[in-house]
C-alpha cells in the first residue's frame, strides 16, 4: 500500500509487518520544532501488528520544522502556549483519525497516539476531549494542558482509555514537576495510567523505550 497523498495532514506510513483481520493504528506526533521524520525512526522497533502513521504538523517554522501552535518563550504574561492554536490542531487531529482510519481500512476501536513533548500534549488533548476515539496514549515529556481540553471533558466515559506517560527527572524544557501532576489528574477521572521517570533531560532514553514498548505489546 503506498502512502494516500490527499489527506489532510502530511504524514508517513509504515505497514505491519505481522496481518491481523483488524489493523490496529499507532499515530505519531512530533514535538515543536520537528517533523515527521523525528518519531519514525522509532518504528521499526515497535510492535510488528501494528499500522504506524507519522504525522507533520500544520504550522511551518523557519527553517525544516513544525509545530502544532505556536509558543512565546518571552511571554511576560506566562502565557507561554497558543492555547487557541493548540485547540484547532487537536480538532485536526481528530479529524485526520477518522479520515485516515477510513482511508487506510484501520481498525478505529484500536486506536493509540504516541506524542513527544509538544505532540504529547496534544496526544493528551485529544484523547481526555474525545475518549471514544482513543484506546491508548504513549506521552512522552509532555503536560496535561487543562486549557486546551474540551469544555465538558469531565464527563467523558474514559473506561476504555490507557495511558502510559513518562518524563525525564532533568528535563530542562518541560519541568518534570508539570508532569508529575499526571497521575493525580488521570485518577480523579477513573483513567488507567502509567507513569515513570528516567534519569535524563528532554528525551526518550533507551529504558524508557523499553517500558514502552513492553506497555504497548501488553495493551494495543
Amino acid at each position: 500500500m503506498q502512502k494516500i497523498q490527499d489527506l489532510s495532514l502530511d504524514h508517513l506510513i509504515k505497514q505491519p509487518r505481522l496481518k491481523k483481520e483488524k489493523t490496529p493504528v499507532l499515530f505519531m506526533f512530533h514535538g515543536y520544532g520537528s517533523n515527521e521524520d523525528d518519531l519514525f525512526s522509532f518504528a521499526d522497533e515497535l510492535p510488528e501488528e501494528l499500522f504506524i502513521i507519522s504525522v507533520r504538523a500544520p504550522y511551518s517554522m523557519s527553517g525544516f520544522g513544525y509545530a502544532w501552535y505556536a509558543i512565546h518563550f518571552d511571554a511576560e504574561d506566562g502565557k507561554w502556549s497558543d492555547d487557541s492554536q493548540a485547540i484547532k490542531s487537536r480538532e485536526l487531529i481528530k479529524d485526520f483519525i477518522d479520515e485516515a482510519c477510513e482511508a487506510y481500512e484501520l481498525d478505529k476501536e484500536n486506536t493509540t497516539l504516541f506524542g513527544f513533548s509538544q505532540g504529547s500534549i496534544l496526544s493528551y488533548a485529544v484523547a481526555l476531549s474525545y475518549p471514544e476515539k482513543v484506546k491508548n496514549v504513549v506521552a512522552l515529556s509532555g503536560y496535561i494542558n487543562e486549557g486546551i481540553l474540551a469544555p465538558d471533558y469531565t464527563t467523558n466515559n474514559f473506561s476504555k482509555l490507557s495511558i502510559y506517560a513518562s518524563h525525564g527527572t532533568v528535563d530542562q524544557v518541560i519541568p518534570v514537576e508539570w508532569a508529575k501532576k499526571t497521575p493525580g489528574f488521570l485518577k480523579a477521572l477513573d483513567v488507567d495510567c502509567t507513569y515513570e521517570e528516567f534519569p535524563v533531560g528532554h528525551g526518550v532514553a533507551p529504558q524508557n523505550f523499553f517500558s514502552l514498548k513492553k506497555w504497548l505489546e501488553e495493551h494495543i
